[in-house]
């Protein structure tokens, strides 16, 4: 099974719970849970895809929806195994970026794409899912704050494109890419760093 089929279906795995962890903290029905964890997983690649000119992912490979539906199943069923809301929000939610931001980048060099539009694909298929999340729950995107979220995916993007320059065999490449973007963003939260805002503090 190809590596990076394992690693779509992680993300996806990842990104349905998070969506529901999200979904249940806003105290949505069943069918409302079950269409957050959709667009939270898919969205993103959804956008990918459309840009790319490809298949939907999701349409053509009914692999996906089953994952989808089974892990908002298994969230649900498993919610308080799940700990703290926020705390297992975050931590799904940063494997979810970090497993996507390696699949759109992979997807872009297989299309024959530039590095820096890669870099871009892997950022927006990571990110999107969680934007279209928060704007259906009424939330401000993470994306949007302060917080140090699509810029994670950026930076590990980058290691991505520059390990390959090195005699480092494809795994590694992925596994250090992908822990550089959990990296960044977990000591970026827990060290409170966060990129300059350019509104004017309230006197």
């Amino acid at each position: 099974m190809n590596v990076f089929f394992i690693i779509d279906i992680l993300g996806t795995i990842a990104f349905s719970i998070s969506g529901v962890l999200t979904a249940m903290n806003k105290r949505l029905d069943a069918f409302g849970i079950f269409i957050i964890a959709f667009v939270t997983a898919a969205g993103g690649g959804t956008l990918r895809d459309l840009l790319l000119g490809a298949n939907i992912a999701w349409m053509r490979n009914l692999t996906f929806v089953y994952v989808i539906f089974g892990s908002a199943v298994l969230a649900v069923i498993f919610r308080k195994k799940l700990g703290y809301v926020r705390r297992s929000l975050f931590l799904f939610d940063t494997i979810g970026i970090a497993l996507y931001t390696i699949v759109g980048l992979e997807k872009g060099m297989a299309a024959g794409l530039p590095p820096l539009i890669c870099i871009a694909l892997g950022t927006m298929t990571a990110c999107f899912g969680g934007v279209i999340r928060d704007i259906l729950c009424n939330e401000i995107p993470i994306i949007f704050r302060k917080e140090i979220y699509a810029t994670a995916c950026i930076i590990g993007g980058l290691t991505y494109f520059l390990l390959l320059k090195t005699t480092i065999s494809q795994e590694w490449v992925v596994i250090i890419s992908g822990s550089i973007v959990i990296t960044v963003r977990l000591l970026a939260v827990t060290f409170n760093v966060s990129l300059p805002t350019l509104y004017r503090e309230k006197e």
